[in-house]
Parts: C-alpha cells; structure tokens; sequence
C-alpha cells in the first residue's frame, strides 16, 4: 500500500464538523494523522516577497502552503476568508484571519496526500463535471452508497425524496444528481 493508499483509508467522519453548511476538519487532528503514519512529514508556509505569510493583489489576499510525505509536497492556495467563506478585502484582514486561513490550508494540503480528501470531493468541480464524467453504474451506485454512509443520510430519506422503492430505479443522470446534493450535505 502507498502513502496515499494508507491516507485515503483512514475514516476522518468522527473528527469532522459542519460549519455554513460544509465540512471542516480540525487542522490538529489531520496533522496529528499525518505524523503518526509519517513522522519524517513536514509542512511549509510560504511567506510573500517582504516575509508576510499571506499574498495579495492589493484587493483580497490568501495563503500558500506546502506538505510534504514521502519526499512529495502537495501545495494549497486557500483565500483569507471570513466566517461566511467570503474573501474579506486585504485593508480589514487580521492575524487571526491569516492563521485561521493557514490551518485550514494546511489541512488541505494534508488531504491532496489522502487524509479526508473525500470531504472536498466535488468541491472545485463545475457545476456540470460529474455529469460529463464517465461513470460505470455499479461505480455511481458505490458513490452514492458512500456518500449516504459519509454524510449521514438514512436511505429512507432518499428513496422518499426520489418517490423510488430502490435506488436502482435511478437511471444514471438521477444517480449524479443524487451524488452533487449528497455532496453538499
């Protein structure tokens, strides 16, 4: 098994929380994660040209951080946002903002090695990418069954809201429908 493999397979759902309406994952439990498996892992904040830990274009900023397991670093932008996931204009941003906007970049990167990447699935995908991807229905089926199981969502509600008796009566575009709202749960 790869790092990644061993990453990927480690059930995150306990440690999640829901904020907004989306999924966070504690910086310090990933981490934590990170480590044990890979002690010799590392991360990296990248400061800008005068040593600021944020980067901007004068108007809004955002952080830039690097993980690396296994000699491989994975780096994630993530913009200084405030507690509606809004980019907060660069003149009212705090430290607090910034660190804040670094630990969940951190966390990120932490899952683009494997930890919990399945809670950004879909995330920077437009509006209609899992309809234009290629699925096998056995694989649509699976999603969605993971989804269900990662999300919390009872079959009876899905099978009620869909006005089905099996989620087999869903032909494909249904079942990717099904897959963008449980996404979003």
């Amino acid at each position: 098994m790869n790092y990644f493999e061993r990453l990927n397979a480690v059930n995150v759902n306990e440690h999640a929380e829901k904020k907004n309406g989306l999924t966070y994952l504690s910086w310090a439990w990933a981490w934590a994660e990170v480590k044990k498996a890979y002690p010799e892992a590392t991360y990296k904040i990248y400061e800008n040209e005068v040593g600021w830990f944020y980067h901007t274009d004068g108007k809004t900023a955002w952080v830039k951080t690097g993980v690396t397991v296994e000699g491989i670093e994975h780096i994630e932008y993530l913009p200084v946002m405030d507690y509606r996931n809004k980019s907060i204009p660069v003149d009212n941003i705090t430290s607090f903002d910034v660190n804040k906007a670094i630990q969940r970049s951190l966390t990120k990167a932490c899952a683009r090695h494997g930890l919990g990447l399945y809670i950004y699935a879909g995330e920077d995908l437009p509006e209609d990418a899992t309809a234009s991807t290629e699925f096998s229905r056995p694989e649509l089926m699976d999603k969605v069954e993971a989804l269900m199981d990662a999300k919390g969502v009872p079959i009876e509600e899905i099978l009620k809201m869909g006005k089905i008796d099996h989620l087999a009566e869903l032909d494909d575009n249904r079942l990717k429908e099904l897959i963008k709202w449980l996404e979003v749960q």
